[in-house]
């Protein structure tokens, strides 16, 4: 009964010896791992002598476009530096292209909310001044720098944009002499180019008795404006007197104060023109 024990024995350690070292076998140990070295800007051929000393080898290469780093730099990698990988392993990284070269689009003449968008998608930043300008308000009448300019992006487009013009409000000119209107209204940058002499009318002659645009009304700086002065004795010695049978003269008074002026007389049996 011993011998069978020993025997038991001696059959278990053989299976298992054969079982470890034949069919199951242990693995041999793995090699010593190996740390990933920094190749963050540095040059290709910087970066494969790097990897190359720290046992390890370039692997995929990928490019992109980058707004300082150096073309031909390396922007990152994969696996990270300082991590640990196999001896011979590759290293993966991304390699820039350097800033990104895009002509400025032309939005002269485009509202500035389509002007903006424009702009942004195609990698520009927009800084906007406002004017008062001929223009509607809210279009782009200047840009800065000239549309088709190449640049590098990212880059900050100047933008003018229209307030619309000036505007003023229309003075109340009823009761004040021909001379006083011109003076009033040069000084707003208005113009007078349509006088219209009316006898029918008891107030004192020589003064402005109807207007056209309205008193208070707002109006733009340039606009032209038409009014109707009491008959009178007198007229400025530039102002050609209309003759009795009311033919019409045009003169030019001062370049910034009338431009056309056309002179009608409204007698008292004549039919007052409709405004």
């Amino acid at each position: 009964m011993l011998r069978g024990a020993v025997l038991l024995g001696v059959m278990f350690v053989l299976g298992y010896v054969a079982a470890t070292r034949v069919v199951f076998p242990v693995p041999a140990p793995p090699p010593d791992l190996l740390g990933v070295p920094d190749l963050t800007g540095l040059d290709l051929q910087a970066a494969a002598a790097r990897a190359a000393g720290a046992g390890l080898e370039l692997g995929a290469v990928d490019s992109m476009y980058h707004p300082s780093a150096a073309t031909g730099s390396i922007l990152g990698q994969t696996p990270l530096p300082g991590q640990l990988a196999l001896p011979g392993a590759a290293i993966e990284f991304a390699i820039s292209l350097g800033p990104e070269h895009r002509a400025v689009p032309d939005v002269i003449g485009q509202h500035e909310r389509r002007a903006r968008v424009l702009l942004g998608a195609n990698g520009f930043t927009v800084a906007v001044d406002s004017l008062e300008d001929a223009e509607p308000a809210g279009e782009v009448v200047a840009m800065e720098p000239e549309a088709g300019t190449a640049v590098a992006l990212p880059f900050e487009v100047r933008l003018a944009i229209s307030l619309g013009p000036p505007v003023v409000e229309m003075p109340i000119l009823l009761g004040l002499s021909e001379e006083e209107a011109f003076l009033l209204l040069d000084s707003l940058g208005l113009f007078v180019t349509e006088i219209e002499m009316d006898a029918l009318t008891s107030l004192e002659p020589g003064v402005v008795i109807e207007q056209d645009p309205a008193a208070a009304s707002t109006v733009e700086v340039g606009s032209e404006v038409r009014l109707v002065i009491g008959d009178r004795a007198l007229l400025p010695a530039d102002l050609p007197r209309p003759d009795t049978a009311g033919n019409a003269g045009t003169i030019t008074m001062g370049a910034n104060m009338i431009r056309v002026i056309s002179l009608q007389v409204r007698s008292a049996g004549s039919e007052r023109p409709s405004t």
